[in-house]
């Protein structure tokens, strides 16, 4: 299977491929608002709503038979740590706004999870091929506790932007703060500039 690394994606943003302020690990530490929910494959399903032509739903097979690929890709964590070369496996955000018709007056992007977490970002910020619902990391489903079945992944973000658990998303005609932005995090959230907080 074909792997795009995408790991010189830090050119765009910064001088180092490790954020200041950064520590690189090769553990991948679990955070959450609340801890892990339960879940189960007969009852999951993704929708996508709001600002687009065609409103979407789909059960885990069918999400996981949309058109897909495998990043290499790092991980920033707004806690201090990252972990470099995570092989993530998912459908591109661009393909999937596509697929629902994002309307002229889209501006935003609310990426809803299951355990009620929310977070948002401009739609310009979303629609980047390195912008993945993944399903897999380095090859075996992603593990409940870190975001499975399905997670955002944002690698040009600190990681609350990828939203764990996702089941949903829905396009915006305007900003609308998440959960930890509510909380006092950083709403651009750019690892190059330590956005942590605003």
């Amino acid at each position: 299977m074909s792997v795009r690394d995408v790991t010189d994606l830090y050119e765009e943003f910064g001088d180092d491929r490790l954020p200041p302020g950064q520590r690189e690990t090769s553990r991948f530490p679990v955070l959450s608002k609340s801890g892990t929910p339960s879940w189960s494959p007969e009852d999951w399903e993704f929708e996508v709503w709001g600002a687009v032509e065609e409103p979407l739903s789909f059960s885990l097979s069918e999400f996981e038979a949309l058109p897909s690929e495998t990043q290499r890709q790092d991980f920033h964590c707004v806690t201090g740590w990252s972990r470099f070369d995570n092989e993530f496996t998912g459908v591109p955000f661009p393909a999937l706004a596509e697929r629902a018709g994002v309307r002229d007056d889209a501006a935003h992007v609310m990426f809803h999870g299951f355990d009620g977490y929310t977070t948002d970002l401009p739609l310009a910020e979303c629609d980047r091929e390195e912008v993945l619902f993944a399903w897999e990391l380095d090859g075996e489903p992603l593990p409940d506790d870190h975001g499975g079945p399905v997670r955002v992944v944002t690698p040009h973000k600190y990681a609350y932007k990828g939203a764990k658990w996702v089941d949903g998303v829905e396009f915006l005609t305007e900003k609308r703060l998440g959960y930890w932005e509510k909380r006092g995090y950083s709403d651009t959230a750019d690892p190059w500039n330590e956005e942590r907080y605003s």
